[in-house]
Order: C-alpha cells, then structure tokens, then sequence
C-alpha cells in the first residue's frame, strides 16, 4: 500500500496500491473515456512488462485515479496512463498516484508522451524536458498487400525481441509476447537477402478503427512496405498511426497517403533521455508504454 500524503482539499481518506491484472482493465477504460482510443487487447501487454507497474488511487474502495511507471531494464522506465476520474480532479489523486510511480520508477530515466495541456505542469512541477513531438494521423486501410513482407511469426522471437530493442533502446521480451500475439491484430516482417530481419509492424484492433505500432525500419522504402502491408490488412477500416515528427521520411509516408493529423503529444524525459535512432522509428508503440 501506498498511503496518500496529505492534500488540502482531500476530504476522504484515499489509498493508492498496485493494482491486480484486473485493475489494468479500468485504467484501459479510463483511456477510452479520455478519447485515446487504446487498443481492445492493450492491458494483458501492459501487465505482462511489469506487473508492479500500476497503481490505482481508491478512495471508500472506489478507484478514483490512475497511474503506471513501468520498468524495462535497470536504467529506463515509461511513464503513462496518468487518468483522474472526472469528478475526482483538482484534489491530489492524480499527484498520490504519481508519487507512488516515481518511486517505483528508482533513479530510472523516465520517458512520457505527454498530452498538450498537461506539458507545462510536466516541465514545471516535476522537470520533464521536451525532446519532440509524436503526430497521429488517421487513415483508411486499402490497397494490395504488396510483395517481400513475411508474417513476423516466421521470425524467430529471440531475433524480434534482438531487433526490437536495438530501436527501442531496452529489452521488452515481457511485452512484446502478447502484444504481437493478441487476437485480431496482424504482424509483418520485412527481411534482407540474408534472412536478416530489416524491419516489423504490427497493426492491432482499437475500441475506434486500427492502430499501427509499432513500425520500426531500418530505410524509408522497407517502411513504406510494411506501412502499406498493415493497411492493406485492414481494408476499408480506419486506422492510426503514431509518427515521431524528428523523422522526415515517416511524415512524407504520411503525407503522401493523404493522411489526417488528429492527436500529438510531446515525448519528455525525466534524465538522460536514450540514444533512439528516431530514423528508423516511424510509427511509435503505444503512447502507454513508449
């Protein structure tokens, strides 16, 4: 348990704890509520990376406010799921459940995708740096499933996971098991003439359309293959794509689709931000999770 520390205007006693696999469905509907629009299967991936991540706020046994913090390796930690319940806010449960975070977090680098209105109080109150944008865009599934892409299921895991975290910068084994795996979602790989693994996405069922996330490349062209791949497998159905804006060549893929902006936020780290190689990101995982 993780008792809250006194709040002015707290007028009931409030508890925050981590939270059970079950919990992480409210945190995931919280989400929806908010208009993130998180994917259908999200929560047993969350869970999966780190299970002593999530934190829930309770006050009379009612969960009120939100939080996850979870740990990939020794050195970096993802901020996210932040959600007070609306007529919960301006009374400190949103703060009680990030101090609880923070200290699971331990002198981690942490990393954030925070929504416009809250990036000054992110800088301000806890000293988050902005480093860049991440854009989302919307978009129709369509078009023919083009040829080199191979189902990332052929890959050997160890491989994926291997590739994964040379982009993303920490090893997420714990996460990309069932994120790749969860019902209704399609992923793809593109291979070089060696049977290397030169770039995978993965587009997955949301409560709203489709997401795609995430798309990491190592060239321009293999991720246009693998975006229209993943559109193609969703025909006539919406989907979102998540675009880090530092990357050029993902917001001409974008732009040259016709693509709509709908959504930012602001990537921020708490230390010393990962060396990303942001050239061969081009569609982010989840704004959840990094």
């Amino acid at each position: 348990m993780y008792p809250c520390f006194p709040i002015l205007f707290m007028e009931r006693e409030c508890v925050v704890r981590r939270m059970e696999r079950a919990d992480v469905d409210f945190a995931v509907g919280l989400a929806r509520e908010e208009g993130w629009n998180p994917g259908v299967h999200d929560a047993e991936a969350f869970y999966a990376q780190d299970p002593e991540g999530f934190f829930v706020a309770e006050v009379g046994g009612e969960p009120v406010a939100c939080s996850s913090m979870v740990r990939y390796d020794n050195e970096f930690a993802f901020w996210g799921l932040l959600i007070v319940r609306p007529e919960y806010r301006g009374l400190g449960y949103g703060l009680a459940v990030t101090e609880a975070a923070f200290a699971h977090a331990g002198g981690r680098t942490i990393g954030a995708d925070g929504v416009v209105a809250m990036q000054p109080k992110y800088r301000d109150r806890f000293g988050f740096v902005l480093h860049y944008r991440n854009i989302r865009f919307r978009g129709m599934g369509r078009g023919e499933m083009p040829g080199g892409l191979v189902p990332l299921s052929g890959v050997p895991f160890e491989e994926v996971v291997a590739y994964d975290a040379d982009v993303f910068r920490a090893p997420r084994p714990q996460f990309l098991a069932p994120w790749l795996a969860q019902e209704g979602a399609t992923a793809l790989a593109a291979l070089g003439p060696d049977r290397r693994l030169q770039g995978y996405g993965v587009v997955r069922p949301c409560f709203e359309g489709y997401k795609i996330g995430p798309l990491f490349a190592d060239t321009p062209a293999i991720a246009e293959t693998l975006l229209d791949g993943l559109a193609a497998s969703v025909p006539d159905a919406a989907y979102f794509f998540d675009v880090p804006e530092p990357n050029p060549a993902a917001l001409a893929l974008v732009h040259e689709r016709g693509m709509e902006q709908v959504f930012e936020t602001a990537r921020i780290y708490l230390g010393q931000a990962p060396a990303v190689p942001l050239d061969r990101v081009f569609g982010v995982t989840t704004f959840e999770l990094g």
